[in-house]
Parts: C-alpha cells; sequence; structure tokens
C-alpha cells in the first residue's frame, strides 16, 4: 500500500460508543469527529482496530439506532477517496455487511498483516489472542457459533439490543479482559503473542487494541508491539507518514 505525498495513514481503536449512556457517549462522539475533521485534510487510509460501539448487532433488516454522525462521517471519508479498515472488537462481534454495503468499508474478523510502503503491519483488535482469558476465548466461540447468532436474531431488536447493551457493560467475561492495569512488558498478554508470531515472521509492527491502555514495547531492535489506547479516557491514536509510526494524544 502506497502512501500519497503529503498524505498519512491514521489509526484509532475503543471508542465504546452508546456507553456508559447515550448522553456521556455523544460528548465522546463530538471528540473522537473533530479528530476525525482534522486529520481528513491529510488521511489516505484511516485502520479502525474495533469496539468503535460499546455494542453492535446486525439483524437481516435491521442495525441499532443511533451513531448517525460518525456513520456519515466515515462514508464520507470513502467517498472522498480516504480509504477506511475494520476490524472487529468483543464488542461489535456480530458485523454482517452493513459497513461493507452501505459505506464500502472492508471488514476483517481476524487480525491481519499489511506493508505500507516498505513497513510491515500485523493488525488486529487483540481480544482473545495470547495466554490467559480463558473464559471469555469460551464464550468467543460461542457468540460467534452460526446457530447462537441465528437464535438471538429471533429475539425482537428491541429485547436484543437491551440485553446486549446490559452484558456489554456489566459482564466482564462477556466483554473479555479489559483491566486497564498495565502488567509489564513481560507480561502484558498482547506483547507476548506478538514474540511467539515473530518466531514465525518478522514484521516491523504489532499493532493491536483491546487493552485500552497506549503503549509501545520493543519486542527486538527491529520490531515493536503498539497498543492504541481508547477514546474513553486516553483519546490517543497512531500515525504513519510511511516512514515512521508515533502515537500520539488529541487534544482538540
Amino acid at each position: 500500500m502506497k502512501i500519497p505525498k503529503n498524505k498519512k495513514i491514521y489509526f484509532a481503536s475503543d471508542q465504546h460508543f452508546g456507553a456508559p449512556t447515550p448522553e456521556a457517549s455523544k460528548k465522546r462522539e463530538a471528540i473522537f469527529l473533530n479528530w476525525l475533521d482534522e486529520i481528513e485534510k491529510d488521511a489516505s487510509v484511516l485502520f479502525l482496530l474495533g469496539d468503535l460501539f460499546d455494542f453492535w448487532f446486525e439483524y437481516k433488516e435491521v442495525v441499532p439506532k443511533g451513531f448517525v454522525r460518525v456513520l456519515g462521517k466515515l462514508a464520507h471519508f470513502v467517498d472522498s477517496g480516504i480509504e477506511v479498515h475494520y476490524f472487529v472488537g468483543n464488542h461489535d462481534l456480530w458485523m454482517r455487511n452493513y459497513f461493507q454495503t452501505e459505506l464500502g468499508i472492508p471488514v476483517y474478523h481476524k487480525p491481519k498483516d499489511f506493508t505500507l510502503e516498505n513497513t510491515s503491519f500485523f493488525i488486529g483488535h487483540g481480544d482473545g489472542l495470547g495466554p490467559n482469558d480463558k473464559g471469555y476465548k469460551r464464550m468467543k466461540k460461542l457468540f460467534t457459533n452460526p446457530l447462537a447468532k441465528w437464535l438471538y436474531r429471533l429475539l425482537h431488536p428491541d429485547i436484543g439490543m437491551r440485553l446486549g447493551h446490559y452484558f456489554s457493560v456489566k459482564n466482564k467475561l462477556i466483554s473479555g479482559a479489559e483491566d486497564v492495569v498495565f502488567l509489564g512488558e513481560d507480561k502484558e498478554w498482547l506483547a507476548q503473542y506478538a514474540q511467539r508470531k515473530l518466531k514465525q515472521r518478522h514484521r516491523d509492527f504489532f499493532l493491536f487494541g483491546h487493552r485500552h491502555i497506549p503503549m509501545e514495547i520493543e519486542l527486538n531492535p527491529k520490531s515493536k508491539y503498539i497498543n492504541l489506547g481508547d477514546w474513553i479516557t486516553h483519546f490517543t491514536y497512531g500515525i504513519f507518514d510511511g516512514k515512521n509510526f508515533e502515537l500520539k494524544k488529541w487534544k482538540g
């Protein structure tokens, strides 16, 4: 993937719009939209690494109410020639084809390799990877089971959305391990996962969300693990100009 002259690639994760209340969420949405307005000037690609919403479930003919301004802005990006790529997180596992068909945004359900200019990136949300978090890994298999999803769709959307919002906020087993406490460079489980992947193949950067903590950990002199943080507490994002990657905090 080539980066046009004077353009950049941006990365963001874990906005969790809709939580903890619609009123509080709208304030954060306004901040995120402000950031999108700013980066539109020089963005060639935007990667969103999951959990844009605190809960998202697509029925065959119904999608969740709200988030119109954010979705409209992403559609505007695509219509303007700015590529947008989306990786599902543990709060929006149930995406189907709405982003592809309505917004023109490809959606990835697993981590994926990208070569940006001459730099290699391994990108994903991060849930269910690495050691531990076994309870969530078992639950994820259930959540992604076609029969389980079909049965959930039998619920009226008003009931299904209400249940989903409740569990996404209240139940950490369903949400996945998101405790925002730094474990130490040698114990961060996504860094451990990246170290294992390095033994199979070199990547310059391993880029994830999910942990809600902005961090950069050197895996070896030529490879780094980056966590993008979130848009709840940190309001952090990544930027790549074709040569250098920088983790930054939005103060707009």
